[in-house]
């Protein structure tokens, strides 16, 4: 057991760490506390020496903004550690700003939540970020699975509980029933690929440049998956391509809908393959019991109306979609013995 050294002089127990390394944010629970950090999975670098110059928020607000010199980088791409360097050192970030206030602490256990599409490689790649970073050990949960235990399903139960967990890289749907997930469709579209539409429509149809932070902003505020009778517009700010100089255009909800398809549609088309590989038994579970959708793309506007209206079934979002893998690590931590199964080392 780990042991932390407090202001009273005797050792206490030290809380274990649950960890949702997503591709567009961090979130970190310690087991006793809950949800002690949420930040963004980015990292500035000074190109020329090396030295870190910001991790999270701080370096966020530095993309699409930094001179010569300084790269602000996101070492995650479609949920996986792509950069594993820079990935250990933003584990290393978040989990000393987790353990700043103890004196001293010794290695922590750690439950890392990952795609249930990783490869073996990749699922070294974290193993080695996080021990990089100071866990003792390290266990992997597929993301649907945590998500499902985080929104309080039944999973160890007979009956089939489905779940889409729609993230910034990847998309994850899966049938749970008795522990375990017996069949998922895992497919690397998710917010990002929606922003990334959002850019590329207005480069072709207005002829401005606009950055991912933009594109992200337009996204959360007027972007929607089908018609839901409240239409919006906004007014964007970017560069002009044709003569360089910083303009204005105000987009309508409609046209952004229209080019953010192919992404919604990709996502449609995983939901379907999902239901269709699902057997027959646990297919008229969920018949009853409906979908779950969790993660912060399920916050786009109309998108369960969408997906209900392409399946027939009942479509639940979770009420915090965007914590629900961590908030299921954490559950997992807190009774590790009744989850232990659930567990990848």
């Amino acid at each position: 057991m780990s042991f932390s050294w407090f202001n009273s002089g005797r050792l206490l127990p030290v809380n274990d760490i649950a960890v949702d390394l997503g591709t567009a944010n961090t979130l970190v629970y310690v087991k006793g506390e809950g949800i002690v950090l949420n930040e963004p999975s980015v990292v500035a670098i000074d190109t020329s020496n090396g030295r870190v110059l910001g991790v999270g928020l701080e370096a966020k607000r530095m993309l699409g903004r930094t001179p010569g010199g300084i790269e602000a980088v996101r070492p995650l791409k479609d949920g996986v550690i792509a950069d594993v360097d820079v990935s250990e050192l933003m584990l290393r970030h978040f989990l000393k700003m987790v353990t700043a206030k103890r004196v001293f602490r010794l290695k922590p256990r750690v439950v890392i939540g990952v795609p249930s599409g990783i490869t073996e490689l990749e699922r070294r790649a974290v193993r080695a970020g996080a021990q990089a970073a100071g866990a003792k050990e390290v266990y992997m949960v597929a993301e649907p699975m945590a998500a499902a235990i985080g929104v309080g399903l039944p999973v160890e139960t007979p009956t089939g509980n489905m779940v889409i967990d729609i993230g910034g890289g990847t998309t994850e749907i899966a049938v749970i029933a008795l522990g375990g997930i017996v069949s998922d469709t895992s497919i690397r579209v998710g917010g990002d690929e929606i922003d990334s539409a959002i850019v590329t429509f207005l480069r072709k149809n207005y002829n401005l440049l606009v950055g991912d932070p933009t594109a992200e902003m337009i996204k959360i505020q007027i972007g929607s998956a089908s018609a839901s009778g409240e239409e919006r517009e906004m007014d964007v700010k970017g560069r002009d391509l044709v003569s360089g100089i910083p303009k204005t255009v105000r987009i309508h909800s409609e046209e952004v809908r229209e080019h953010i398809q192919e992404p919604i549609q990709q996502v449609v088309e995983a939901v379907r393959r999902a239901l269709e590989i699902t057997p027959p038994e646990l297919a008229s579970d969920i018949v009853d019991r409906g979908i779950v959708m969790t993660g912060g793309g399920s916050l786009i506007r109309g998108l369960d109306a969408l997906l209900e209206e392409e399946t027939n079934l009942p479509i639940h979002v979770d009420e915090e979609p965007l914590t629900c893998v961590v908030r299921g690590a954490g559950r997992i931590l807190d009774d590790l013995p009744r989850y232990r199964g659930v567990l990848a080392t």
